[in-house]
C-alpha cells in the first residue's frame, strides 16, 4: 500500500490549511472536505477540472459533492447570475425568478404540486419533517439506519451507529454527543431494505409516526439502493398509517429528468430538494402535494406552519438554478448514465484483475468506491473494516496524485462536460491506483 503524500506535496494548500487552523476550529468549516494529513484548497474551476493554490489541474470527480452537474463556471450559468448580480443580489420580496424555477420543478417532478424554497438540503429536510408534523399533528419520523439527510439534530439519528450497537431492532443511537434522549425517542430506525423491520415499527408506533423519511439511494449508508419492493412497502404502511412518505432527493435529483422518483416511478407525498438546483449557490426547496403543502400558506391567517429565511428564493440563485435545469435535457441525463456505466464497470474489471476485494456500485451519474467483497444491501453490509478505510485512503490519495479528486470516501458525481477521453483517464488512474495497493 503507498504511503501517504508528503507534506511538500502541495505547499500552498499547507500554508493555507495551517493559517486557516488559526482562526477555524481544525482549519476548515465543512467537515467533510478535511482529510489528511490536509485538504487541497482550490483557487479556479472550468468545466470539469480545478486548479488547487499549487496550480495543479485536477479531473473533478466530486463535483461539490453531487452539486456540480454541469461542472464549473459553465457559461449559461455564470451569464444567468451575473445578469442577476447587475439587477441586485437580494430584496425583502419576492422575484419573477424564484416562479420560473418553482414552474421548471412542479412541471418535470410529478409528485411535486407546489414548492417552498429554502437555503440547503439540510434546511429542506428540516422543513419537509415540520411540514409532516403540521399536517399529522403527530412528532415521530421513521428513517432508515446510516442515512444521511443533512446537519440537523433529529434526522442525524443512528447516522453511524457503529458495530457494537448493531441489534435488533437497530437502536436510535445519537450522531453527537449531547443529544437529548427525547430527541432520540422522536426516531424510530429500521435497515434498509428490510421490510419486515418497517412492519413491526409501524405495529408498535404507527399511531405516532408522522413521516417516513427515505433517499432511494443514501450515500452516506454506501450508497445502497433501495429495493422497490421495499420502497412500495413503506409508502402502503405509512399511507395505511396515516403517516406521510418524504423523499430525500437532495443528491438524487441529478439520477434523471424527473429524478430517482421519476426513473423508479414513485410518487412521495413531499420531497426534499437542493444541490443541481441551485446551478452551484447555496439552494434547497421543498415541494408535495398541494393539500400538504398548504401549510405554509398564509393568505387571510396566521399560516399553520410560518416559513421565512431570508436568503430563501434569492433571486442569483434561483436565475443560475433555472439556467442549469434548463440545460438539464433527458439526453444529458441519457449520456451521463452510459459515462456512468462504463466507468462502473471499468472499476469493477481493475478490481477482478488486481485480486483486491472492492466494488463499484451506483447508478447513473453517482458511484462509490468499496473496499470489500461483500455487496450487501443495507448500512451493515456496506461497513467499512479498519483495512478497508486503510485502503479507501490509500485509494483517495492515489488519485490526487494521478490528478484525479474524488471525495475521501469513495464518492464520484460525474459532470455533463466530461468527454469520453476525461472518462479515460479516470479508468487509468482507478487502474493504476488499484494496481499500487495490491502490490
Amino acid at each position: 500500500m503507498p504511503d501517504a503524500p508528503s507534506v511538500d506535496f502541495a505547499p500552498r494548500s499547507r500554508a493555507l490549511y495551517e493559517r486557516a487552523c488559526r482562526v477555524m476550529p481544525g482549519g476548515n468549516t465543512r467537515t467533510t472536505v478535511f482529510y489528511d494529513p490536509f485538504p487541497l484548497y482550490l483557487v479556479q474551476g472550468a468545466g470539469c477540472r480545478v486548479t488547487d493554490a499549487d496550480g495543479r489541474v485536477y479531473l473533478d470527480v466530486i463535483n461539490n459533492f453531487t452539486a456540480m452537474i454541469h461542472g464549473h463556471a459553465h457559461p449559461a450559468v455564470t451569464a444567468a447570475a451575473a445578469a442577476q448580480i447587475a439587477r441586485g443580489t437580494a430584496f425583502g420580496a419576492p422575484t419573477p425568478a424564484e416562479i420560473e424555477l418553482a414552474e421548471l420543478l412542479v412541471d418535470r417532478i410529478a409528485s411535486v404540486e407546489q414548492i417552498r424554497f429554502t437555503n440547503s438540503g439540510t434546511e429542506a429536510v428540516m422543513t419537509a419533517v415540520k411540514a409532516a408534523r403540521a399536517f399529522t399533528g403527530r412528532s415521530r419520523i421513521l428513517k432508515i439506519e446510516g442515512a444521511y439527510h443533512g446537519s440537523y439534530d433529529l434526522v442525524e439519528v443512528s447516522l453511524d451507529t457503529p458495530p457494537e450497537r448493531w441489534t435488533s431492532p437497530a437502536p436510535s443511537v445519537a450522531y453527537v454527543r449531547g443529544t437529548p434522549q427525547s430527541m432520540l425517542d422522536e426516531v424510530i430506525v429500521v435497515p434498509m431494505n428490510d421490510l419486515a423491520a418497517a412492519r413491526t415499527a409501524f405495529a408498535l408506533y404507527g399511531e405516532t409516526i408522522a413521516a417516513v423519511l427515505i433517499d432511494p439511494m443514501p450515500n452516506r449508508a454506501g450508497l445502497v439502493p433501495a429495493g422497490m419492493a421495499f420502497l412500495d412497502g413503506l409508502a402502503t404502511l405509512a399511507h395505511a398509517h396515516g403517516a406521510l412518505t418524504v423523499l430525500d432527493e437532495v443528491i438524487t435529483l441529478r439520477l434523471g429528468h424527473g429524478g430517482a422518483q421519476g426513473r423508479l416511478g414513485l410518487r412521495p407525498d413531499l420531497t426534499a430538494m437542493g444541490k443541481i438546483i441551485g446551478g452551484g449557490f447555496a439552494v434547497g426547496a421543498l415541494g408535495g402535494r398541494a393539500d400538504v403543502m398548504a401549510v405554509f400558506d398564509p393568505r387571510g391567517r396566521r399560516p399553520v406552519l410560518p416559513h421565512g429565511g431570508t436568503f430563501s428564493a434569492n433571486p442569483v440563485t434561483m436565475s443560475a438554478g433555472l439556467a442549469a435545469m434548463t440545460l438539464l435535457t433527458p439526453e444529458s441525463f441519457a449520456r451521463l448514465d452510459v459515462m456512468g456505466e462504463r466507468v462502473k464497470a471499468a472499476v469493477n474489471a481493475s478490481f477482478m484483475r488486481t485480486g483486491l476485494p472492492g466494488r463499484c456500485v451506483g447508478c447513473g451519474s453517482l458511484l462509490k468506491v468499496h473496499f470489500s467483497a461483500e455487496a450487501g444491501d443495507d448500512y451493515r453490509g456496506a461497513y467499512a473494516d479498519p483495512t478497508a478505510r486503510a485502503r479507501l485512503a490509500a485509494f483517495h490519495r492515489g488519485l490526487l496524485e494521478r490528478g484525479v479528486m474524488i471525495a475521501a470516501y469513495g464518492l464520484m458525481a460525474l459532470s455533463t462536460p466530461m468527454t469520453d477521453a476525461d472518462i479515460d483517464i479516470l479508468i487509468e488512474a482507478v487502474d493504476a491506483t488499484l494496481t499500487a495497493i495490491a502490490d
